[in-house]
């Protein structure tokens, strides 16, 4: 696989800047604790454990960015690619023709493409899923839902409801994520500060515009959505969509399927990568601090950062690791008890695989490197059964899908 070939397609999508050269270094960690801390070379597991990702499950994919299940029982696996198709894995076979083809419609040009699929927790009942991509003509973000057709394994694509539209100032920074919450069944949304580099409008803390923020919306109240309650910015100043602000370009992040807990990963600028965190009972309107800070480190320093109660992330680690943080989840299939509770992250540029668990309200272990792979790591993926997967970016048919596995005691050395 020619790296250097595979970055040049992905690059823009999540970095901005990047450098494409990986050495050797020092994990500097910050947790929610508060207290710094350097672990030399990322020490591993204090117990015997084996992981691995050599395991193909699929092939033959162009750009692929994510994968996520139906949860309808079928078992199947859905794979979507940057230039606007949906495929489906069925029995282990790709099937032949797409699932939703929305390539006339689709931008994919730098960081924009069909970026983003949930599927709603009633599909069984009513066919609906949601797509978040870029719009040919305009770069315009759109969040629309179709519906499956007759044929299990083919959406109607003349059934397209637009839920929401956003205006993009310049084609980078799109975030892209689409999942709804096992907690209270609202569909949230991932949208990045739109650009270009250091924010200089200063988007993820304005309220009162929808970039550099996650949204959060109801899609069954009403046409085309309805605003939660108790979202933060109801009744006040800001924008009635807002959950959270001060992000940067939240590429991937996802719920703890058990409990609910909010985990992010929030592409750095030049120096720091980020996992954010959100406590399944804590309400809305927390500010994770772009672009007042990148990481827990001060970035572009303002009179209303210091009004801003800020929330710091659960860790962070320089470019000497990587250079755009992969979002994962929390491990919680059945084929291998000991990584139960574990949230797996990586990073696009390094191949590189983390981590970490949580111990307790504000207690985590310290992230531990579990592999470093030679793959352009564009996403993980959940099936129904709870089991974790990595999907491998490439270009003109070599994109994959892989199976992340592991035997033994975790053992994570805890802080």
């Amino acid at each position: 696989m020619n790296k250097s070939i595979i970055l040049a397609g992905l690059t823009l999508i999540i970095l901005a800047p990047c450098y494409l050269f990986f050495t050797a270094g020092v994990w500097s960690g910050k947790f929610n604790e508060g207290q710094a801390v350097k672990i030399v070379n990322l020490p591993q597991p204090t117990a015997a454990v084996t992981f691995s990702v050599e395991e193909v499950i699929a092939s033959g994919f162009t750009r692929p960015l994510y994968l996520t299940h139906a949860g309808d029982g079928s078992q199947r696996l859905f794979v979507v690619e940057q230039e606007g198709r949906i495929w489906v894995v069925k029995n282990g076979q790709v099937l032949p023709t797409p699932f939703l083809d929305l390539r006339g419609l689709v931008s994919y040009y730098g960081e924009m493409g069909l970026l983003g699929l949930a599927f709603h927790p009633h599909y069984a009942h009513n066919g609906y899923f949601y797509v978040n991509y870029t719009r040919k003509e305009d770069w315009v973000t759109v969040i629309a839902r179709y519906t499956v057709s007759k044929n299990a394994d083919k959406a109607d694509p003349a059934s397209a409801l637009t839920l929401l539209t956003v205006a993009q100032p310049y084609n980078t920074h799109k975030g892209g994520q689409l999942t709804f919450s096992p907690r209270d069944g609202y569909l949230y949304a991932g949208l990045g500060d739109g650009g270009p580099q250091g924010d200089p409008d200063n988007r993820a803390q304005n309220k009162n515009i929808l970039l550099g923020k996650i949204l959060r919306l109801d899609v069954d109240s009403d046409l085309p959505y309805a605003i939660p309650p108790d979202n933060p910015y109801v009744g006040r100043a800001g924008a009635d969509e807002i959950w959270a602000i001060g992000l940067r370009n939240p590429w991937r992040f996802s719920f703890d399927r058990a409990n609910g807990d909010l985990y992010i990963g929030d592409v750095g600028q030049n120096k720091w990568e980020e996992i954010d965190y959100q406590a399944a009972q804590t309400p809305g309107g927390i500010n994770f601090g772009w672009r007042c800070r990148e990481g827990t480190h001060s970035y572009k320093f303002a009179d209303t950062c210091a009004l801003a109660a800020i929330t710091d992330p659960i860790a962070e680690y320089d470019h000497s690791l990587g250079i755009a943080v992969i979002g994962g989840y929390v491990y919680r299939g059945q084929r291998y008890p000991a990584l139960v509770g574990t949230y797996f992250f990586a990073d696009f540029g390094s191949g590189r695989i983390w981590s970490l668990q949580k111990t307790g309200p504000d207690a985590w272990t310290a992230p531990q490197q579990i592999l470093d792979t030679d793959l352009s790591i564009s996403a993980f993926g959940e099936d129904e059964a709870g089991e974790l997967y990595v999907v491998a970016y490439a270009l003109d048919g070599a994109g994959q899908i892989r199976r992340l596995s592991g035997a033994g005691e975790i053992g994570l050395a805890q802080r």
